[in-house]
């Protein structure tokens, strides 16, 4: 019976998601919105005594909000994927300064002698076999010994580094929608915010502008939080997608120099 492969990427998503949620929310339920009360509590009685009273903006005022706490929820498990591929790509990349295919300069490696490189190459451990270069190079060495034809090699790992580039691209499409959701989540609370105020416009035109004044700042803080994260998030995005892309590059570059200009047919 073939062993099923446990999907560890997906199982560290979901719990850096769980553990997320647990940790916003209890800094959110035991440091944030009571300090965001106290805030507002001292600023309303300030202004209560002194009509000329400027409302300072906090900090704590602007993040206390439901909105503000899944965006941050969301950006703290975004930050955790992009962790989990930035060490796979970190160890990738510690893989192009080995030697996996020792060949002398001047040296040539016939079809004959694929083999033995091939077995280097497949005694390393399971984990690093599943990477990039290894497999790369295990192709252009199979691809030589069948066909003995140089281009043939260069075309399969190009192939095969080239489908390495479209899978991480695409595997970059969760956090490219965590980050597109976060100002969406930001929106929705500009649209809570305004609702309410709406809500309270008969009170407004007694002279109780409290509510609406508050509930507007329930508008303008989820949106301009959640595009503040949203910034950061695509920075590290971009970063991330700049590294992968050299990874690939520097591994077609290792196998032309390590390998293919060393091949001979004849």
């Amino acid at each position: 019976m073939k062993k099923k492969n446990i999907p560890v990427e997906f199982v560290y998503q979901l719990f850096a998601l769980i553990i997320a949620i647990i940790i916003v929310h209890a800094f959110y339920v035991s440091i944030v919105r009571p300090t965001a009360a106290e805030v507002m509590e001292e600023q309303t009685m300030q202004a209560a005594v002194d009509p000329d009273f400027v409302r300072e903006r906090s900090v704590w005022v602007l993040i206390k909000d439901l909105e503000q706490e899944s965006c941050f929820i969301l950006m703290f498990w975004a930050l955790a994927i992009m962790g989990y591929k930035a060490v796979q790509t970190g160890n990738e990349r510690r893989l192009l300064e080995v030697d996996l295919v020792p060949v002398a300069e001047g040296m040539r490696i016939l079809p004959e002698d694929t083999r033995e490189f091939a077995r280097q190459i497949q005694a390393l451990p399971e984990d690093r076999q599943r990477m990039l270069l290894p497999r790369a190079l295990l192709s252009a060495l199979r691809r030589f010994a069948s066909t003995r034809n140089v281009q043939d090699v260069s075309n399969v790992t190009h192939t095969i580094c080239e489908s390495e580039a479209e899978k991480l691209e695409s595997e970059l499409s969760m956090i490219r929608y965590i980050s597109w959701a976060i100002p969406s989540i930001g929106f929705i609370g500009t649209v809570r915010g305004i609702g309410e105020a709406l809500a309270q416009a008969d009170k407004a035109v007694k002279g109780d502008i409290a509510g609406v004044t508050q509930s507007l700042g329930v508008a303008f803080n989820s949106t301009f939080i959640a595009l503040l994260i949203s910034i950061f998030l695509m920075f590290l995005v971009h970063q991330l997608q700049l590294v992968q892309e050299r990874l690939v590059y520097d591994t077609e570059n290792y196998c032309d120099e390590k390998v293919i200009r060393h091949l001979k047919a004849d």
